[in-house]
């Protein structure tokens, strides 16, 4: 990545997890990919439960495959017989791995969900929740963050999954009612009351949508 971005994204990143520990949320900074993949590994004991929400920016950093191979209690919702039982594990588990659609500078996340499970995971139940977060999600303040969640992650993951939406077609969020919206339920956290549950790595890459 370009020097001068990189320097941007070093600087930025010490401002959102100042944010982030106004708001009784841990905040790292990783330079690459790498580094926060080791600082993913570090933070989730062996031998711990780990179960996730759609989180491509754990896939993209190889923490899911790591997770897969190592000593730990990997809950693979999507390798389960009975996808339901898998996804009411994770309120139990000991980790919970998942990405945001955008932060605010000041250390706020917002997510958007379909069918819940997700944001319901990151609001209440795993003991730790681990989030992955590309520095291209940072967004100056909660209205921007919202537009970027409704107008790029949105978009993308409904032409991702194949569904009829309008913004599948448009590009752009129609606040729509289709039977096919994944945008049903918003999550804003601005502060966690449960100190060291909630962590963000902030990734120095570009990472999911």
């Amino acid at each position: 990545m370009n020097e001068n971005i990189t320097k941007r994204n070093e600087l930025l990143a010490q401002k959102v997890i100042k944010g982030l520990e106004s708001r009784n949320m841990k905040g790292y900074y990783a330079a690459n990919k790498e580094e926060a993949l080791a600082k993913a590994l570090e933070l989730i004991p062996t031998g711990a439960s780990v179960t996730m929400g759609g989180a491509m920016s754990a896939h993209e950093i190889g923490l899911v495959e790591a997770l897969k191979k190592g000593d730990y209690n990997f809950i693979d919702r999507d390798a389960a017989e009975d996808k339901r039982a898998a996804m009411l594990q994770a309120y139990d588990a000991d980790f919970f791995l998942t990405s945001a659609n955008a932060m605010t500078e000041d250390g706020v996340m917002v997510n958007i969900d379909g069918n819940a499970n997700r944001v319901s995971a990151i609001a209440q139940g795993p003991k730790h929740v681990l989030v992955i977060v590309g520095m291209n999600k940072i967004c100056v303040d909660a209205d921007a963050a919202m537009k970027r969640a409704r107008n790029v992650a949105a978009p993308i993951n409904a032409q991702r999954f194949g569904l009829s939406t309008p913004c599948a077609k448009t590009g752009a969020c129609m606040d729509c009612k289709s039977p096919d919206t994944i945008c049903c339920q918003f999550l804003i956290t601005r502060y966690s009351r449960h100190a060291d549950r909630i962590h963000v790595i902030l990734v120095n890459d570009v990472l999911g949508f």
